[in-house]
């Protein structure tokens, strides 16, 4: 039996545009389902908003996101998770650092380290932590 672990990021309204962003910098397909199509426009801030949404690619990348109901509490915290994106390839790792870049924080300027060929960490546009690195034993 094998498990996958998948990221799942919560927002407050900016789900669809998390999803197109991380879509953009990864490929795949997306799927996103509104609080309105699913008749619960109710429990959104907007029936636009995202009550479950998922990019999936071919190479494996899979994340899933959420807008929070509205009346829930929501506070992003701080270093609650980070996300981490360990590739094969250091042309890849280093393609998806670079688009994950845009409008980052750059908390860890990508380069070597004594655990991997290629290290890197940075809070995107939204505010996830992200930690980047090719796997030492490839």
């Amino acid at each position: 039996m094998t498990f996958a672990v998948t990221t799942h990021l919560n927002f407050r309204g900016q789900a669809r545009a998390a999803l197109d962003f991380y879509q953009h910098v990864f490929g795949g397909e997306q799927t996103v389902m509104t609080y309105g199509a699913m008749g619960q426009a109710q429990l959104a801030g907007s029936p636009d908003h995202v009550i479950w949404g998922q990019v999936a690619a071919q190479d494996g990348f899979r994340i899933m996101a959420f807008d929070v109901q509205a009346g829930h509490d929501h506070d992003a915290g701080t270093n609650a998770f980070y996300v981490s994106l360990r590739g094969t390839s250091a042309d890849a790792v280093r393609q998806r650092w670079e688009a994950l870049a845009e409008g980052a924080a750059i908390l860890q300027p990508i380069g070597p380290s004594a655990w991997s060929p290629l290290y890197g960490m940075l809070a995107d546009k939204f505010g996830i932590t992200w930690i980047v690195d090719v796997d030492p034993r490839s």
